[in-house]
């Protein structure tokens, strides 16, 4: 069976006792490195019978000029992260910089394997959502002088520029609303637990409620994944009880349109019965059956900061990390009702 980019790269590493970037540097014949490294990586090479990738090397040697970066995000259904990919490509675009997109769907093991075959093409810097069990990768790219920006989630360590959202913010701003409304019994669908701002926004609803002296019931807190289907299911839960909640709040727009496809197969009256409030809007929440009261997340500028963060980066490798708080927006609409 043939070896995958990343694992002949490790391999290569291994032999010649170098890192992963290294090798990837003599393959693109980087004259940074010489001597000794150089020929023992080549060496390398030779005796594992390595086949670097050499489509990618014949578009960088016919772009010289060119930079090429890497993308990765969560899920590309998800319109907020559309937005977040035109943001990036735009800029790129305006400096003359390639985007190589890799969409990981959630999925740890994937956006590691991406990493590696984005290292092993010798990007020249990356963009990336991270996940907690990719941070531990993410870091080392940065210690081995990849530039890197996270964008919609950050390091635990601090140690890269990072554009996100004020999530918890953005859930204060929800619950609120749905709070001075009148709602007391407010339900949060939240997101996958594996993902940090999952628990960033059950922070803020959680807040809301203490701040008005609410009771915080767990019961009414549910997550699953953070897509349509778990917004369908977890919908249906809350809809079980006879003492069902009379708000929702739902953490992203595939929970959102999960949750508003249950209620509307229930025949459950919105806003009148359950009122419903989403993170995250789209453009086309004003078209939907009552228009959506959402949390604005600006995915498009965004996008557009991360870009010209990693871009500062390559001009600044030893400056300290930047962090961009983006303040969401609540737009309110008709799902809600109104005070």
């Amino acid at each position: 069976m043939p070896k995958t980019i990343s694992s002949g790269l490790k391999e290569v590493a291994r032999r010649a006792a170098v890192s992963i970037a290294t090798v990837s540097r003599v393959i693109n014949a980087d004259p940074k490195v010489k001597g000794e490294t150089a020929l023992a990586v080549q060496k390398a090479i030779k005796e594992l019978g390595y086949r670097p990738n050499r489509v990618a090397q014949r578009l960088r040697a016919t772009t010289a000029r060119r930079r090429l970066v890497g993308l990765l995000i969560p899920d590309i259904q998800n319109p907020y992260y559309v937005d977040i990919i035109r943001g990036v490509e735009e800029f790129a675009y305006s400096q003359n910089t390639t985007v190589i997109i890799g969409n990981f769907s959630q999925d740890p093991t994937k956006e590691e394997l991406y990493i590696d075959i984005l290292r092993s093409e010798s990007v020249d810097g990356l963009i990336v959502a991270t996940t907690p069990v990719t941070e531990e990768k993410v870091e080392q790219l940065i210690e081995d002088g990849i530039p890197v920006v996270c964008i919609d989630r950050g390091l635990k360590s601090l140690k890269a520029d990072v554009v996100k959202t004020d999530n918890e913010l953005g859930a204060i701003m929800a619950t609120e609303h749905l709070i001075s409304l009148g709602h007391q019994r407010i339900a949060h669908i939240a997101g996958d637990m594996e993902i940090p701002t999952t628990h960033e926004r059950i922070a803020g609803y959680k807040a809301a409620l203490k701040k008005h002296k609410l009771k915080i019931d767990p019961s009414l807190i549910l997550s699953r994944k953070s897509d349509y289907e778990s917004g369908v299911a977890l919908t249906e839960k809350i809809l079980a009880p006879k003492s069902r909640p009379t708000a929702i709040f739902t953490a992203n727009n595939l929970l959102t349109l999960g949750a508003l496809e249950t209620l509307h197969r229930h025949k459950v009256k919105i806003p009148k019965e359950v009122a419903i409030v989403g993170f995250d809007d789209v453009y086309w929440a004003t078209s939907l059956n009552p228009a959506l009261t959402a949390v604005k997340q600006f995915g498009y500028e965004m996008g557009q900061q991360a870009a010209e963060l990693l871009y500062k980066r390559l001009s600044s490798p030893q400056a300290p990390p930047a962090s961009l708080i983006i303040k969401p927006e609540l737009m309110v609409r008709k799902s809600c009702g109104t005070r």
